[in-house]
C-alpha cells in the first residue's frame, strides 16, 4: 500500500475504504489460517512470550535441564509400557527408555542429578500382566485366552 491518506479525510474512513478496496480484489481470500479458530483463549491473560513457547513446542524444544526431561520421559514411558496393546510393545518402551538412562548416567550433562536407575523390564512386564489381567476381568472377558501376553 503505496496510497498516502488526502488531506481532510477521517483517518477511519480512509482505512474502511482501504479495507473494502482490498476485499473487492480478494487481497484477504485464502489466506493462511482462514476458517480456523483463533489459536490461544481470549479469556486467558496475556503472556508477552507466547509466540516463544509457540515455537518451542513446535520445535519440540524444552526448557527443562535434560535430567529433568528424562525423568519426565521415563515417567512417560513407564506408563506406555503398562498401556502398550502387546508385551513385545512394553518391553521395547522400557528398553528404549533404559538405553536413555543409562547414557545419562555414564555421562551425566550439567545441572540436577537424573536420580532414577533404569527399570527392570521383566518387572514392568509382571506389572503390564498383572493390570491386563484386571482390565480383562472387569471387562468380563476369559484371562486365560491370553494369545498376546507373552508375544515375545
Amino acid at each position: 500500500m503505496t496510497e498516502r491518506k488526502p488531506p481532510g479525510v477521517p483517518f477511519e474512513s480512509w482505512v474502511d475504504h482501504q479495507i473494502s478496496e482490498a476485499q473487492g480484489r480478494g487481497d484477504f481470500d485464502r489466506l493462511p489460517g482462514a476458517g480456523r479458530p483463533l489459536p490461544r483463549d481470549l479469556e486467558e491473560p496475556y503472556d508477552e512470550l507466547w509466540w516463544v513457547k509457540r515455537k518451542m513446542a513446535r520445535e519440540g524444544l524444552s526448557v527443562l535441564p535434560p535430567a529433568l526431561a528424562l525423568r519426565k520421559e521415563a515417567e512417560d514411558a513407564l506408563e506406555a509400557a503398562y498401556a502398550a496393546p502387546t508385551e513385545r510393545a512394553a518391553r521395547r518402551i522400557v528398553t528404549d527408555v533404559n538405553v536413555k538412562i543409562r547414557d545419562m548416567l555414564l555421562k551425566p550433562p550439567p545441572g540436577p542429578p537424573l536420580g532414577r536407575r533404569p527399570y527392570d523390564v521383566d518387572e514392568v512386564v509382571r506389572e503390564w500382566r498383572q493390570r491386563r489381567e484386571g482390565r480383562r476381568a472387569a471387562d468380563g472377558t476369559d484371562v486365560s485366552d491370553a494369545s498376546d501376553v507373552s508375544d515375545v
